[in-house]
């Protein structure tokens, strides 16, 4: 694969510009060459590179959790169960996140009974808020 800029590398990953050159600042990418113009100019590894990134992201990691399955990666020789092992943390994160969602869902859906939407100069809504 011929090496693409960052406009190519953008709309070839869905990703910004802007977030390509962030990764790049936080050192989550690599640092693209650049041509004697000063363009980037990103070679195949770090498209992958930048797909693993995206789809993370996408998954709701975190840049840090990214950064130890890249650092995994980076070895040159990742261990599956140490990648199970971050994905794990992640998913029990995600199921806690779930499950406060829920909650906060029952709160909400128990408020909206409770108001009888007319126009009353006392609203329960406003007042379970202002319990809150």
């Amino acid at each position: 694969m011929k090496a693409l800029g960052i406009g190519a590398l953008s709309q070839l990953t869905g990703c910004n510009i802007e977030t390509i050159r962030y990764y790049e600042k936080i050192g989550v990418m690599t640092i693209a060459d650049r041509t004697a113009g000063g363009h980037r100019q990103y070679e195949n590894e770090q498209v992958k590179r930048l797909f693993l990134i995206v789809r993370c992201r996408q998954l709701g990691f975190s840049i840090d959790e990214i950064r130890t399955l890249l650092s995994l990666v980076d070895g040159g020789n990742p261990s599956c169960s140490e990648v199970k092992s971050v994905t794990e943390e992640h998913l029990s994160d995600v199921q806690q996140k779930i499950a406060d969602l829920r909650k906060l869902e029952d709160v909400l859906k128990k408020m909206v009974a409770e108001c009888s939407g007319t126009k009353v100069p006392d609203c329960p809504i406003i007042e379970a808020l202002y319990a809150a």
